[in-house]
């Protein structure tokens, strides 16, 4: 019975191993996702105990990248993508090309390697991972601000680069002389030259096709279907739309799925039904992003980090050092802040999927051999474990430069405009304000009541297109984490009375109320949690003023923040 169905087993394997080993993770404060790294390890044939099947698992987590890519576009709009066009295209090219170079140079002069594998071995390294920086983002809260737009972007470009190179292995093993390919003779630089356009017109065609006729179809279909009232009918159409899209694409313009499934997102994200998509398919992409990491564990023979200890911690510097410094300098010389040089640089400080397809293409043609993608693997599971604690450690080096190095403090005071208030904004907005905190409908509530009883309000919110949305309207609203001590000063809170925080966790609500308190002592907060735990939670962190029912915040809210205008409002006609 549980060799009759090898599915089923591994997904129940993956599943129960990836639940435990996440929990235990968690329960020593380290990040899930390593806890699912190390259920892969456990199910893996080079350990003892049941198997799973490895290409099923594969495949899962192949599905996995799918939805991801897919959700991500439901986000990600193509006006977005053009908006990091002038820094995703070069620095994604710029950063994959040095960190093929000193990977293939490393390789070659330090190891020996012949130059086939030193070059697999270079490309390996220049590849993120699609899954890892999704999840980090969207864990920090960055999905929709100026540095998760430029880390997609950048992302995105990479996966078209990677494309092509994928392409490419076959013709670069001829004319390196190796493998079974060579066994075809040499090809001339015309026929080198005519397979590079060959494969850059068909991710054009893919991308043209997906713009100009997708963007008809596909949210024409959608509204048809949601229209029928049947929410099974409207689930099926999210999950045809980005398995099928994503595999014709690979079937028929040999692009990869992930890149199919991004698009196919994109043109979805033009119908009025693209927040309940993304909403409806989250539940799947976490299931299926799990599989993708119990997979990756279940590719490392572990023997090799006994075998190649050196060899694997000098891979992972490459990866986490050079990789970091590269990204980071090339935001930095591109004039970016110094906050988004740092987000991109860990961001991009590990490698996934596409160095394993990379690994195996080059096994395929004889290029290198399965000790090369043992050590690949063993340096991925140990970047994409140390890339969390990366993440964490961000504003404490962000201080660290900035106390220690001039270029470092004037980096610091870059910014992009959705992150200042606009130099044109109503000054009666900026003296005894409520600052507004949260983008979900309660958030929309409170500041409908304020707008009504004409209080003077700014917003902080993270996602662009609410700022957008906010600005457009004439209302002061900059983009950003609240727990940043400067974005509370871009809202310029030590004239502001009152802080009005929801949805937001309870660790991230007392960081805002900490930060505020310092910047503010005798500033008003009023906090809304939405279970009991949370309120608990907030209580235990000493926050105060805690309340849950959104009607009664509205209300307790208005009070207390006409109290407090109209206070501003006496002391300044005294002050006159």
């Amino acid at each position: 019975m549980y060799h009759s169905l090898p599915l089923l087993s591994t997904m129940a394997l993956a599943f129960a191993l990836a639940l435990i080993f996440g929990y235990l993770a968690e329960k020593i404060r380290m990040p899930a996702l390593v806890g699912y790294l190390v259920a892969g390890v456990m199910c893996g044939a080079n350990t003892p105990g049941p198997v799973a099947n490895l290409e099923l698992a594969q495949e899962l987590s192949e599905i996995g990248v799918i939805l991801l890519m897919f959700g991500v576009g439901l986000h990600f709009s193509i006006e977005d993508l053009l908006k990091v066009k002038g820094i995703a295209i070069p620095g994604a090219t710029l950063q994959m090309g040095i960190a093929t170079v000193l990977g293939t140079c490393f390789a070659h002069f330090v190891w020996e390697w012949s130059p086939a594998a030193s070059l697999i071995f270079g490309l390996c390294l220049s590849c993120a991972s699609t899954v890892v920086m999704l999840k980090a983002l969207d864990l920090h809260g960055l999905m929709r601000t100026v540095d998760g737009q430029i880390s997609v972007g950048w992302l995105v470009v990479e996966d078209i680069v990677a494309v092509i190179i994928l392409v490419l292995l076959p013709p670069v093993a001829v004319i390196l002389g190796v493998g079974p390919a060579a066994q075809a003779g040499p090809l001339d630089p015309w026929s080198v030259a005519g397979v590079v356009a060959w494969t850059v017109l068909r991710v054009v065609a893919f991308v043209a096709l997906m713009l100009v006729i997708g963007r008809k179809v596909i949210p024409w279909a959608l509204v048809k279907i949601a229209r029928t009232g049947s929410r099974e009918l409207f689930n099926l159409s999210i999950l045809a739309s980005a398995i099928g899209i994503a595999f014709g694409a690979a079937a028929v313009f040999d692009v990869s799925f992930a890149l199919g499934a991004f698009f196919a997102g994109m043109v979805m994200r033009e119908t009025p039904y693209a927040r309940r998509a993304a909403r409806d398919s989250l539940p799947l992409q976490d299931a299926f992003a799990v599989l993708f990491f119990v997979g990756v564990g279940m590719m490392l023979d572990w023997h090799v980090l006994f075998e190649q200890p050196l060899g694997i911690l000098m891979v992972l510097a490459i990866i986490i050092v050079c990789k970091s410094l590269t990204a980071f300098t090339l935001v930095h010389c591109l004039r970016y802040p110094l906050h988004t040089s740092l987000t991109v640089a860990v961001a991009l400080a590990q490698i996934g999927e596409f160095s394993f397809m990379l690994a195996a293409q080059g096994i395929a043609l004889g290029m290198v051999n399965q000790e090369v993608l043992s050590m690949i693997v063993a340096a991925s599971i140990l970047a994409i474990a140390l890339n969390p604690l990366m993440f964490a450690s961000v504003p404490v080096v962000r201080r660290i430069l900035v106390r220690s190095f001039a270029w470092a403090r004037a980096a610091a005071m870059r910014t992009d405009h959705y992150a200042v208030l606009p130099q044109q904004t109503n000054r009666r907005l900026l003296q005894g304000q409520t600052i507004v905190v949260g983008t979900g409908e309660v958030a929309s509530g409170v500041r409908a009541r304020l707008l009504k009883d004409n209080i003077p309000m700014v917003s902080i919110v993270d996602d662009l297109d609410v700022v957008e949305a906010l600005r457009s309207r004439k209302l002061a609203a900059i983009a950003g984490d609240a727990a940043d001590p400067m974005v509370l000063v871009q809202a310029h809170i030590i004239t502001a009375r009152v802080l009005v925080i929801m949805d937001v966790s309870p660790l991230k609500v007392a960081k805002i109320v900490e930060n505020a308190r310092q910047l503010n002592p005798d500033l008003q907060i009023v906090v809304r949690a939405v279970t009991a735990l949370e309120s608990e939670q907030l209580a235990e962190l000493g926050v105060k003023d805690v309340m849950s029912d959104a009607d009664s915040l509205t209300a307790h809210l208005s009070e207390r923040v006409l109290d407090a205008y109209a206070s501003t409002e006496e002391e300044a006609g005294a002050a006159h």
